[in-house]
C-alpha cells in the first residue's frame, strides 16, 4: 500500500522550494528547488504521481496568487493555500530560509494544522481585481484632493465659508482663485486636472460595476445588501465577491473575527486584558464596512435608501430596518458614555458585520 506524501512549497516569483514528507516518516525525504514555470511544475509532479498514489500539497498565500493552486488542481492533486498569519511558528526560531519554510509547511500539512484561505473562481477573481482597482483609484483621488488643499493652505488660500469641501460652492471657489506666481498657477492646474481625470475614471468604473452587479450570479445578493443603510453597489458587490459563500462562517462571531473587528485579548491566570480590534482578515472589507458604519450616526427615512429597496421582500427590508435602528441606538449610547466617535463607529461596524452575515445566510428572524 502506498503512503500519503506531503509536499510543502515555498513559492517565489522565480523559484519554488519543495520539501517532501511521508506520513510514516518523521524526517524529510528530500528537498528540491525548481523554476516557477508551468512546464517545470507539471514535470515535477507528473514524476511524483508515477511513484505515489496520494499527494497532498500546500503553500502560503502571497503575491503569486492562485496560479500554482490551479495548475495542481488540473492535475488532480490536492492543494491547500495556507493563511500565513495562522501558521504555527516557534517563538525561538530565528532562522528563516526557503528550504526551512518548505519543510515547515510540509510538517504543518502532515499534522493537519493548515488553515486554508478561500480560493475564488477565475471569474470571481477577475471581478475582485476590478473592484480593488476601483477602490485604489478612490484612494488615489482622496490623496490628490488632500495634496491640492495642503498646497493651497501653504500659500495662504483658505476656504473659510464654513461649508463642506468639494461641494459645488467649493469648486466654484477653486476656479475663482488667482495666483501671484505663474508657477503656483501651474501647480494648481496640474493638481486639479489630475483630480478631474480620476473622477472621470471612477464614473466609468461605477457604470461597469452596475453592469457586473446586474449579472444573475450577483444580482440577488447585491440587492439584499443594498437594503442596508450605507451600503451601495460597490460595497455590496465587493462583499459578495470577496466572501463568496457566507456559510463558510458557522456563526456571526466567526465572520466578525474574519473581519478583524473583535477585541484582541491577552489573559493569563487571574488577569484578563482586552485591547483594540485584532485587524486580522480582510482589511479591504473592514475599511469599507467602517465607512458604511458612519451612516448610522443617525437613522431615518431616505429617498435613496427607499429607491434601493424597491422590489425587495418585506422581511428583508424589515431586517435591514431592525439593524439600522439598533446600530443607530448603539452609536448614540456609546457616545453618551464618553467613547470617541471612531471607537463607537468601529463597534457599530462589528455589529453591522453580524447583520450582513445573517442576511446572507438567511437568518433574518
Amino acid at each position: 500500500m502506498r503512503s500519503v506524501v506531503y509536499v510543502g512549497m515555498d513559492v517565489h516569483k522565480e523559484t519554488i522550494a519543495l520539501a517532501v514528507f511521508r506520513d510514516n516518516n518523521k524526517n524529510v525525504e528530500y528537498e528540491r528547488e525548481i523554476r516557477n514555470e508551468t512546464g517545470q511544475i507539471i514535470r515535477f509532479f507528473k514524476k511524483l504521481k508515477e511513484k505515489e498514489e496520494h499527494i497532498l500539497t500546500c503553500y502560503e498565500a502571497g503575491p503569486t496568487g492562485f496560479t500554482l493552486y490551479r495548475i495542481l488542481e488540473e492535475m488532480e492533486i490536492t492543494c491547500y493555500v495556507a493563511a500565513p498569519s495562522l501558521l504555527p511558528r516557534k517563538p525561538g526560531d530565528r532562522i528563516k530560509t526557503d528550504k526551512r519554510d518548505a519543510v515547515m509547511l510540509a510538517k504543518v500539512l502532515r499534522n493537519g494544522e493548515i488553515v486554508s484561505v478561500h480560493v475564488p473562481t477565475r471569474s470571481d477573481e477577475a471581478v475582485r481585481d476590478y473592484l480593488r482597482m476601483c477602490n485604489n483609484t478612490r484612494s488615489d483621488l482622496k490623496k490628490q484632493k488632500q495634496r491640492l488643499l495642503m498646497f493651497l493652505l501653504s500659500i495662504g488660500k483658505k476656504y473659510d465659508t464654513g461649508k463642506g469641501y468639494w461641494t459645488g460652492a467649493h469648486r466654484k471657489w477653486l476656479k475663482s482663485l488667482e495666483f501671484e506666481e505663474e508657477l503656483s498657477k501651474s501647480v494648481f492646474d496640474e493638481y486639479y486636472i489630475a483630480i478631474c481625470e480620476l473622477e472621470e475614471k471612477i464614473d466609468r468604473f461605477k457604470e461597469k460595476i452596475e453592469e457586473i452587479s446586474a449579472e444573475a450570479r450577483y444580482a440577488e445578493k447585491v440587492s439584499k445588501l443594498r437594503c442596508f443603510k450605507g451600503i451601495d453597489t460597490l460595497t455590496a458587490l465587493t462583499f459578495v465577491v470577496e466572501i463568496d459563500d457566507f456559510r463558510r462562517f458557522g456563526k456571526a462571531h466567526g465572520f466578525m473575527a474574519y473581519m478583524g473587528l473583535v477585541p484582541s485579548e491577552y489573559s493569563s491566570g487571574e488577569k484578563r486584558k482586552q485591547g483594540g480590534i485584532t485587524k486580522a482578515g480582510n482589511s479591504r472589507l473592514r475599511k469599507l464596512l467602517i465607512e458604511s458604519s458612519w451612516h448610522y450616526r443617525y437613522y431615518g427615512p431616505s429617498k435613496r435608501l427607499s429607491m434601493r429597496r424597491k422590489g425587495q421582500a418585506p422581511e428583508t427590508i424589515a431586517y435591514a430596518d431592525k439593524a439600522g435602528r439598533r446600530l443607530s441606538k448603539k452609536y448614540s449610547k456609546l457616545i453618551f458614555r464618553g467613547k470617541i466617535p471612531q471607537k463607537a463607529v468601529t463597534a457599530v461596524a462589528r455589529e453591522l458585520s453580524g447583520f450582513i452575515w445573517g442576511m446572507m445566510v438567511g437568518e433574518t428572524s
